[in-house]
């Protein structure tokens, strides 16, 4: 598998997006980030969850004696964000185009409204 379809598949998970959220505002353990999740997965989960984000490049884990701290790895999103660009500019260009469509058809049709501003008795 690509690097990019791997990526993309490590963000496919609500549950990994969620981590990624939560280390973006800056190194937390696993313990830290398993949180959250413990009512509805256990621990081991998590772990597999941390190892598919690491997989992918999008994380880093570090063992400072019992302490596993994980960072987001902003490198492992570069590859993302410049793919998706392409298609950011295509959706500009797109709606450029229609406003500018929008502003012709609106351009010929003629303001509708009553005249003299009076009603007929």
């Amino acid at each position: 598998m690509d690097h990019l379809s791997q990526t993309f598949q490590a963000l496919a998970d609500p549950t990994r997006r969620a981590i990624l959220a939560k280390l973006s505002q800056g190194e937390a353990s696993v313990s830290d980030l398993a949180k959250p999740f413990l009512k509805e997965i256990s621990l081991p989960a998590v772990t597999k969850h941390l190892k598919v984000l690491e997989k992918a490049g999008l994380i880093t884990k570090s063992r400072d004696a019992q302490w596993r701290p994980c960072k987001i790895k902003a490198e492992g999103l570069r590859d993302v964000a410049e793919w998706m660009e392409n298609y950011r500019i295509f959706w500009e260009e797109s709606f450029d185009r229609l406003d500018a469509y929008l502003k012709t058809v609106t351009a010929k049709e003629k303001p509708k409204g009553k005249k003299n501003g009076r009603k007929k008795k």
